[in-house]
């Protein structure tokens, strides 16, 4: 099933913290990490939830997990409008606090992380990224194309109208990142009878496998949708979009927004559409929207964000253009 793949926890109240770190333990049980993992998750959680408390405005903790072909892993992203650091390295250093605390936390936090990104500026916040994975070894396997998105539900509700998925063969991977119309149940159902139709077509092309949607959800709401598709052995992006899910294709040098065509898959779609395709070489990176993101991002607000896990650069999308009265969608693909 297609859904939100992140919880969103409102960490501004202490006396809240403690049934965060229950629902959290309980989410990592039932994805079926082991009790060791757990515990040093439990740990993590404690120390993120603390450093909000005490450091930051509007706190906010993501929680994702992810089957990961059955090793699991467990995802927390810790997102504040604080005052930020100055140092975040010399701040991750055991004995170093600003608030006459043992300094302890971010070591911590790094040590029982099998992935652990910190990312701040001086007044505007900070992220941290905490990666658990139930069999750390997995951590080693490296994909030529890294995927990582952050999909949340508009408060209120209790299932997202927004939603990803992928297919990969051993000639491609294929995306989608669909919004159906309105919120609720009804646009998670249209997302995921796309999401059905996705999985079954057979071949490559974006377009193609739009047309299919199209026929296959006509009952439905229907849903905006960009298919995102990187072939392996040609190294090429290809893409196309109904409605308004925003592209960046971004590159060392370039970085250029695909423009999608006007419908609403399950509705009505244009009688001609073309894939496009953009060289892997120039443009080694894509970043695709749902409307609950503003799409006017200034990428020179994240200096030295190359540096980080694309999910650091995802959250800090979703924490500047995020619209909190909408289901909120951001996933960024990158080549090695």
């Amino acid at each position: 099933m297609v859904d939100a793949t992140h919880t969103s926890f409102t960490a501004d109240d202490r006396s809240y913290f403690s049934l965060i770190k229950k629902e959290i333990h309980k989410k990592a049980t039932e994805a079926g990490m082991n009790p060791s993992r757990i515990s040093a998750l439990d740990l993590i959680v404690a120390e993120m939830t603390s450093n909000l408390f005490k450091y930051s405005d509007d706190g906010e903790l993501l929680l994702g997990v992810f089957n990961n072909g059955g090793s699991p892993y467990i995802e927390l992203i810790s997102i504040d409008n604080g005052p930020g650091m100055m140092n975040p390295a010399k701040m991750m250093q055991d004995g170093v606090s600003t608030s006459n605390t043992l300094g302890h936390g971010l070591g911590s936090m790094k040590r029982l992380s099998d992935t652990f990104e910190l990312y701040s500026q001086i007044g505007w916040g900070t992220i941290v990224l905490s990666r658990v994975y139930n069999d750390p070894e997995k951590v080693k396997v490296k994909n030529e194309v890294i995927m990582r998105p952050i999909v949340v539900y508009k408060p209120g509700e209790k299932t997202s109208g927004d939603g990803f998925t992928y297919k990969k063969t051993d000639k491609y991977l294929k995306m989608m990142l669909a919004d159906g119309l309105g919120h609720g149940p009804e646009a998670n159902l249209a997302i995921n009878e796309a999401e059905t139709a996705f999985k079954v077509f057979p071949d490559y092309s974006p377009t193609q496998t739009i047309r299919f949607i199209h026929n296959a959800i006509k009952k439905t709401r229907g849903a905006v949708i960009n298919i995102l598709a990187y072939d392996l052995s040609r190294k090429v992006w290809t893409t196309a979009g109904v409605g308004n899910i925003a592209l960046r294709m971004s590159g060392p040098v370039n970085f250029k927004n695909h423009m999608s065509y006007n419908g609403i898959v399950g509705h009505n779609i244009p009688g001609t559409m073309n894939d496009q395709e953009y060289a892997a070489e120039e443009y080694n990176q894509a970043m695709l929207c749902s409307d609950g993101i503003k799409t006017r991002i200034d990428m020179t607000r994240y200096p030295m964000m190359y540096k980080y896990d694309v999910t650091v650069l995802a959250a800090a999308i979703y924490k500047d253009h995020a619209r909190r009265n909408d289901d909120m969608s951001v996933v960024i693909a990158k080549v090695r």
